[in-house]
């Protein structure tokens, strides 16, 4: 039996939703379709996993375990995540929040919601505040399949923080195993207001399968094979791949990243390479000597100094922040798809770009410093679309790069300083 949208949704988000889109759940898949996915171990190497795309066309079209008040688009599939809509609604809240095991988030938007508001044509998201906005996705998972949120890289690369919350959890970015509801994000600009709409894409979805093992020995076996991380040695893999920061660039002098404009204008999400980039950010050179200091509680956009990649059945997370290398914080959006920075999929050399914010104290980070970790997991068999390969993806073969949104900044607005 197909599990209906409408048994997912608590009634007043169902009535925001529906009210709003006129439309239905998701139409029936074709027949093609429904023969071309029905075997679930189809094409399957491994029985645990990160799900690849075509696994995640099949949960939509044929087991029914996403589901969706208003039809999942084509362009919502990467190569091992979904990505998600927001609704119609947000909701300011005083504070975030997670509900806890014997409370769904509606229940605590009654207690902590201040102001609700339609955000179906448009609605502005202020920095320093704090929303809910139940998603246009839902999940019904079956046994030992769970799932984890992570914001889109583009959402990260603007400060937006953005966490997936779920009806009884107890954990952020964490869906537990058979959940069967409604998501929702919490979303929290900390440096632009953002303009969004029902429609918007934050974050992402990804399904895991199972609990697969991934150790050190794996990363080095991974290390050796494909060298996920340039001029990396294996025996410097430890809880992880390390990633170390470039505060040099080709010279002194040059440009290596960017700090986020205070009170800068507002942001509309959707648009694309439309704002000047000077107006939202200062150029960032690096230092005639050592590091470079961070100042606490700005924003910057740095890049890493070692290319990586990420093999075609792998999928990477970077940990976003560990006290033992610094007061600071890395990558927001720590999620690398199937193919990011690999030969087979055109991204030979790309770069990992740091989204990094310092707490407290002002910190000195250095040259080659390691400011982060990549973890690596296995697909349960490589996806049918590659980062990079055939899909409109924005940051293959990236350097330095800022978020979508900004056009590219013309040389002659780099102005290198003396050596």
């Amino acid at each position: 039996m197909l599990t209906r949208t409408t048994t997912l949704i608590p009634e007043n988000v169902k009535d925001d939703l529906l009210s709003s889109s006129g439309q239905k759940s998701d139409a029936p898949p074709r027949q093609g379709v429904l023969n071309e996915l029905a075997t679930d171990s189809e094409g399957a190497e491994h029985s645990t996993g990160i799900l690849p795309s075509q696994e995640l066309e099949r949960q939509v079209r044929v087991t029914r375990e996403i589901v969706a008040v208003e039809p999942i688009q084509d362009d919502q599939y990467q190569p091992a995540s979904l990505d998600l809509r927001l609704g119609p609604v947000a909701y300011r809240v005083r504070a975030s929040f997670l509900p806890g095991k014997d409370a769904t988030v509606e229940q605590r938007l009654e207690d902590l919601a201040m102001h609700k508001m339609d955000i179906s044509n448009g609605g502005v998201l202020e920095r320093g505040c704090v929303y809910i906005v139940p998603l246009l996705e839902h999940l019904a998972l079956r046994r030992r399949t769970s799932a984890m949120g992570n914001p889109k890289s583009s959402t990260g690369r603007l400060d937006i923080f953005t966490r997936l919350i779920t009806d009884h959890g107890t954990e952020f970015d964490r869906v537990r195993e058979q959940y069967k509801g409604p998501l929702y994000a919490e979303v929290s600009p900390r440096t632009f207001s953002v303009l969004v709409r029902k429609g918007s894409r934050l974050s992402q979805l990804r399904i895991r399968r199972g609990n697969p093992l991934s150790s050190d020995e794996d990363m080095k076996r991974l290390q050796q094979k494909h060298h996920v991380v340039e001029s990396i040695s294996e025996d410097q893999i430890r809880n992880g791949v390390p990633v170390s920061v470039d505060v040099r660039g080709d010279a002194t002098g040059r440009l290596i990243g960017y700090k986020a404009r205070s009170h800068a204008g507002l942001i509309d999400i959707d648009k694309v390479r439309h704002y000047e980039v000077l107006d939202y950010w200062e150029p960032v050179y690096a230092p005639r000597r050592g590091g470079l200091i961070l100042d606490p509680e700005d924003f910057y956009i740095l890049a890493s100094l070692e290319a990586v990649k990420v093999p075609p059945k792998y999928a990477a997370e970077m940990i976003a922040y560990d006290t033992l290398v610094g007061e600071f914080r890395v990558h927001y959006a720590g999620f690398f798809d199937p193919g990011f920075g690999h030969p087979e999929a055109g991204g030979e050399g790309s770069r990992a770009v740091l989204e990094v914010r310092s707490y407290e104290v002002p910190f000195v980070i250095e040259h080659g410093q390691v400011v982060g970790r990549l973890a690596y997991e296995r697909l349960t068999a490589q996806p049918s679309r590659l980062y990079g390969s055939g899909l409109n993806s924005s940051y293959q073969r990236q350097g330095l790069a800022l978020s979508r949104h900004f056009k590219p900044l013309p040389r002659s607005d780099v102005h290198p300083v003396p050596g």
